[in-house]
């Protein structure tokens, strides 16, 4: 009898780990930075009703018109320059795909958001990571030393994840006026929470790239709906790499549903920002915790004890914060949920910082910030 054998994938794909996101019960679930508000019950009518209308036996919109005209309108930007997705994660593989892949090499400036550089490896791109001292800001050396490597690809994530502080608009300008052949991909999923927009800039600048997501501010993660703002240049590559009809119309009712609301949706983040605030002000009161500003919904800490032990010592009190040792030593990081939510966190590390030694520890969830 024949042996059996598996097929082969190609090179160094069985390197790259699978992506999971495993999630823990517990009480409060700030590891995700997802909205902790849902929209209110009339968009929940809203949507409904227009998805009973929604015929499913047939194609959705390939060219997604309905919601890259709401989106372009939102936005004041051309149709012709905004593209949609399955999350801003498909359009950061859109845009790799369409300006990376093999021979090709994609910079970003660490730490930053993980899957940059796992998606990079996907696409055959070569990634560089350039490493930021704190407090994690670009600047000319920076910018210089970007430049002088030649990239197709700038990734630069504003306000950053896991970081929380914004970038330079000067400095991502300057990125684009001197490397008008690589693609400035400007990551927004946080900018409705603070700092300013780069896509004021797009208009001269036809090689810089404004993701943005409906995961966050929109309160829309489980909808999987991202957007590109850009030159109708880069769209029209994107069409080249795109998956036939691969924003279902499903999703693309949803969008639409979520602008028609969109003043409920805006209307949250005032609360959500307090929360993060209130989050800042508490760990900076902590002796011999270090906090790192933020204008996102979350926050970055690194608590006076062991980052694992507060980590378990959290999550044995129905806490579950992100762990992010792997990317700045020994933080941890905070979603602002509702203020019941952080009524909890803040009670819990205060027992967890005046306790003992810790019990053995759970292994920390790998769930990343999808978008």
């Amino acid at each position: 009898m024949t042996a059996l054998t598996a097929p082969a994938p190609r090179a160094g794909l069985r390197e790259i780990p699978a992506y999971v996101s495993p999630q823990l019960e517990c009480r409060a679930r700030l590891n995700t930075n997802e909205c902790p508000v849902d929209l209110p019950a009339a968009f929940h009518a809203d949507l409904a009703e227009a998805i009973r209308l929604v015929p499913l036996n047939r194609y959705p919109d390939g060219q997604m018109a309905e919601l890259r005209t709401a989106l372009a309108g939102r936005h004041s930007h051309p149709f012709e320059g905004v593209w949609t997705a399955n999350g801003s994660n498909e359009i950061l593989t859109q845009l790799l795909q369409a300006y990376g892949g093999h021979g090709r090499q994609a910079i970003m400036f660490e730490p930053t958001y993980l899957l940059y550089s796992r998606l990079c490896r996907l696409t055959e791109t070569r990634p560089i990571q350039l490493r930021l001292k704190p407090p994690f800001k670009l600047g000319a050396h920076d910018v210089a030393g970007a430049l002088g490597l030649h990239p197709n690809v700038i990734f630069v994530c504003s306000p950053n994840n896991p970081t929380g502080n914004t970038q330079p608009l000067v400095d991502i300008e300057q990125l684009a006026r001197a490397a008008p052949a690589a693609l400035i991909v400007v990551d927004e999923a946080y900018i409705d929470f603070g700092g300013q927009s780069a896509l004021p800039l797009v208009a001269e600048h036809p090689n810089i790239a404004v993701v943005r997501t409906f995961s966050k501010a929109f309160s829309m993660a489980g909808a999987r709906i991202g957007y590109v703002l850009t030159s109708p240049g880069v769209v029209e590559d994107l069409q080249r790499v795109r998956l036939p009809y691969h924003l279902s119309a499903l999703s693309q009712t949803a969008g639409l549903a979520a602008l028609r609301h969109m003043d409920d949706a805006l209307g949250l983040l005032e609360g959500i920002r307090a929360q993060r605030d209130r989050i800042v002000e508490a760990l900076t009161a902590i002796e011999g915790c270090t906090v790192f500003p933020s204008q996102a919904n979350f926050v970055l800490f690194v608590p006076p004890r062991p980052a694992a032990d507060v980590w378990q010592g959290l999550l044995d009190r129905g806490v579950l914060v992100r762990d992010m040792t792997a990317v700045v030593p020994e933080a941890l990081r905070v979603s602002a949920g509702t203020a019941e939510e952080i009524d909890l966190f803040l009670a819990a590390l205060t027992e967890v910082l005046t306790s003992g030694p810790a019990p053995m520890p759970t292994p920390a969830p790998t769930a990343g910030d999808d978008r």
